[in-house]
Order: structure tokens, then C-alpha cells, then sequence
């Protein structure tokens, strides 16, 4: 019992860390907030459930997405329509998924070399940047600056015990601050429902649907596989081995899949928690599985849910300032531990490029710099020197 009281705080940090981006994508789309809380949840279970809780990461609402499902949901109010093409879209991961597990996933790995998996884990948390500085820290500068400095002193300076804890720290001392200056609403506590449940929603095929999901399918694979390799560099272990690729990719799609019907969006791995893990070194998956709880009793008990978005954007960005730099910083060890020679002239043109197709586009610029950086490495000639590498 001890143990597991232990861990309920570690779970609050994953829960709080996902919980922005998995209400923003359902408020952009007009999906429903509390649906899109359960089915975080409910997929994160049935991700570890297939992956045999050897992946300890969380799956929340993915923003590739945000575009056909504010169209179908929001101004053409077929949320049928979405749901079919969210089965489309766990249809093309089955697939992927097969083909991998036919094939063998290390001669896919292979052909994905050290220069091109560093900068890319870097841009999975510089991507972010904005949205961390621009979008949340900016609104109130103090507020954030509060938030993060907490968080920054209980990671190097705090006990043992502390240095468990450090987001949740610096959430409630910058919380505390906020409302001190006035920036916290509590009437969205007070006018928050007491106990909803999700909507079942079935499918409306149609090629159009179909045709305009399905595709997007490959661009959160790809994103998967750059989340993978930030989560074996922060843990020391290759999940892409055991308990394979195939099995991740099998499980966000199931989780895909059940999200859909319950009227919350596509599923994903998410980088914010890998943060919480680089920053806390708990990798246990008991707790992620224990977020994943409490994300679905968020769901089902408005008033505990709306405590939580009632934290002030400015307070979330100051944390994730911490979280998405402690990302980036992990591509670039990657290259160091790799041993990837810049001076290779072959390589430094990989790397910038990756680096700016990836920061530079804002709808799906990871995917789009790990294929540049790959059609390079493959097609282009390597001319340089024998002392240039």
C-alpha cells in the first residue's frame, strides 16, 4: 500500500504534463474534452497491454489530425465521418505493422543511422518551443518564469524525495502565484458537470474520408518511431527490440481505434511525458498506467478535471519550457554518445536540414525532416576525405 500510494504522485506529473494538449486538441475540433480524456486513458491501457508494459510512455490526443476532424466534426457535424476515418487510419497501422514484423524491424533500423535519429529527437522538443515560450510563458512572463524556476531548484537542488517530484512543484508554486495575481478562473470549477459519460459514435464510411485520414496515418508513424528513440536514450533500453516496433505500432493503433468510437480523437505517443521521464528517471510503466487511470476518472468527474484546466497557460509554460528543452537536449547527447563527426560534411548538411525543415514547418515538420534527412543519407554520394570523417 505503500508503495503504491508512492507512485500516486508520479502518475499526477505524467497526468499533468498530457493533460493540456489532450483537451486542446477536442476544444480545436470540437470533439468533446471529458471523451477525449477517456480515451487517453482507456488507449494508454490497451497500449501497455499489448505492448506487455514495456513502453513506458502515454498516448494522447495527436494534433496531426486536428485539421479533418475540426472539418467533419466541427463545421460538417458528422462526427460519424471521423469516427470512419479514424478506422482507417488504425487500418494503415495494422498494415504498417505487419509489413515490419514480416520484414524484421533491424533491417529498418539499419537504414535509420545515428545522424539522422540525434537531430531529429532534438526537433521532437524544439518543435515545441514555440508553443511552450510563444503560446503559453508569454501570456503571463512572471507567472511562468515563477513555475519554472521552481521546478528547475526541486531537479537540482531539491532532496532525494523532491527530485521525484519536481513538475509538481513547480505546478503548485506557480499555481499558488497565479492566483495570488488573480489569473485563476474558479468559476469553471463551480460550473463544471459532477459525472459525465462518453458517446458511442458510429462510423460513416466514405472514400472522401477515408482518402483525406488514412494517409496522415504514415506522418504520426514516423512520429512514433522519432518518440521510440528519444524514449531509448532516456532509458537505456531499445523498446524498437523488445517488445518490437510491430507491437507499438499495434498498439496506437487499437488505441486509434477505440478512441474513434467513443468520440475522442487519433491517438499518440507524447513527448511530454517523455520529458517527465528524462527529468524524474522513473520509468516504471505502473506509473504511466496510473496516469492513464486517473485521466479516465477525469474524465468521467468534471469538477476534478476542471481543477486541472483551471491551471494557467502561463503556468504550463513555464513546466514545459523544462520538459521540451530536456527533449531536445537528448537528441544532441544522442550524437555525442554515437560519436556522429560534424566534420563530415555529409553529415552537417543532414543535420541542418533536419533541424530546419523540422522547426521551420508547423504541421507535421518531424515527419518531414526525417525524410529529408533519410533520402539524403541514402541518395546523395558522400565526397568527403578520409580526415573529414
Amino acid at each position: 500500500m505503500k508503495k503504491f500510494l508512492s507512485a500516486i504522485p508520479l502518475s499526477l506529473q505524467h497526468l499533468l504534463a498530457m493533460f493540456g494538449a489532450t483537451i486542446l486538441v477536442p476544444a480545436l475540433t470540437g470533439l468533446d474534452p471529458g471523451s477525449a480524456l477517456i480515451a487517453s486513458g482507456l488507449g494508454t491501457l490497451i497500449f501497455h497491454l499489448i505492448t506487455r508494459g514495456k513502453v513506458p510512455t502515454y498516448l494522447g490526443s495527436s494534433f496531426a489530425f486536428i485539421a479533418p476532424l475540426a472539418l467533419y466534426v466541427g463545421e460538417l457535424h458528422s462526427p460519424g465521418q471521423a469516427v470512419a476515418g479514424l478506422i482507417s487510419v488504425s487500418i494503415v497501422y495494422a498494415i504498417v505493422s505487419m509489413i515490419i514484423s514480416f520484414v524484421g524491424f533491424e533491417k529498418v533500423r539499419k537504414v535509420i543511422p545515428a545522424v539522422v535519429v540525434g537531430p531529429v529527437v532534438s526537433i521532437i522538443g524544439l518543435s515545441l518551443a514555440t508553443t511552450a515560450v510563444t503560446s503559453m510563458a508569454s501570456t503571463h512572463w512572471d507567472v511562468a518564469i515563477v513555475s519554472l524556476l521552481a521546478a528547475v531548484i526541486a531537479t537540482l537542488a531539491g532532496t532525494k524525495v523532491i527530485r521525484l517530484f519536481p513538475l509538481i512543484i513547480g505546478l503548485g508554486v506557480g499555481y499558488a502565484y497565479a492566483a495570488v495575481r488573480g489569473f485563476v478562473d474558479f468559476h469553471t470549477i463551480a460550473t463544471a458537470p459532477a459525472f459525465a459519460l462518453p458517446h458511442v459514435v458510429m462510423p460513416e464510411f466514405t472514400w472522401v474520408v477515408i482518402l483525406g485520414m488514412a494517409p496522415i496515418a504514415l506522418v504520426t508513424i514516423i512520429e512514433d518511431l522519432g518518440h521510440m528513440f528519444v524514449l531509448n536514450e532516456i532509458t537505456g533500453k531499445d523498446v524498437t527490440k523488445n517488445p518490437g516496433f510491430s507491437s507499438i505500432l499495434w498498439g496506437n493503433g487499437i488505441a486509434t481505434l477505440i478512441s474513434g468510437f467513443i468520440g475522442g480523437p487519433a491517438q499518440t505517443t507524447y513527448a511530454e511525458n517523455l520529458g517527465v521521464l528524462a527529468i524524474t528517471r522513473q520509468f516504471s510503466s505502473r506509473i504511466i498506467q496510473g496516469a492513464a487511470v486517473l485521466a479516465i476518472l477525469l474524465g468521467l468527474f468534471g469538477k476534478v478535471g476542471a481543477v486541472i484546466q483551471s491551471i494557467p497557460v502561463a503556468v504550463m509554460g513555464g513546466i514545459c519550457i523544462l520538459l521540451f528543452g530536456m527533449i531536445a537536449a537528448m537528441g544532441i547527447r544522442h550524437l555525442i554518445e554515437e560519436k556522429v563527426s560534424l566534420a563530415n560534411m555529409k553529415n552537417l548538411v543532414i543535420v541542418a536540414i533536419i533541424f530546419i525543415v523540422g522547426v521551420g514547418y508547423s504541421h507535421n515538420g518531424i515527419a518531414y525532416a526525417t525524410i529529408a534527412g533519410l533520402l539524403i543519407h541514402w541518395l546523395v554520394p558522400d565526397f568527403t576525405t578520409k580526415n573529414e570523417r
